[in-house]
């Protein structure tokens, strides 16, 4: 497996975990609450085979911002929260930023 490869099934078991939050209902819940931890667990494994080769910054760029824009948009179709045009341009200022980092960066090695 490739360390991008880690990394996207890190943040997408991140997204799981975070997207089961609401349903735990302040961790009350045995059933969503361990399939959140577990997603947790299954997200932090994923992101340290990343950071075998991929450096942290970089990772935590690419991290944060996939991931924030992904449970956004499972909220969006799973809790029915819905976001004004301010959320959505702050959005896609966060997703730019991890492409100028990804493609213009030299002070992250690649």
């Amino acid at each position: 497996m490739t360390a991008y490869g880690a990394l996207v099934l890190g943040i997408v078991s991140e997204v799981i975990g975070s997207s089961l939050l609401p349903k735990t209902q302040q961790f009350t819940k045995l059933g969503p609450t361990a399939a959140a931890i577990a997603s947790f667990i299954i997200a932090l494994f994923f992101l340290s085979h990343a950071l075998k080769l991929i450096p942290l910054g970089l990772t935590y760029a690419i991290w944060c911002g996939i991931g924030m824009v992904l449970t956004a948009a499972v909220s969006v179709f799973l809790y029915r929260s819905p976001f004004d045009l301010p959320a959505i341009i702050g959005m896609l200022f966060i997703i730019c930023g991890v492409v100028v980092i990804n493609v213009f960066s030299n002070s992250i090695g690649h």
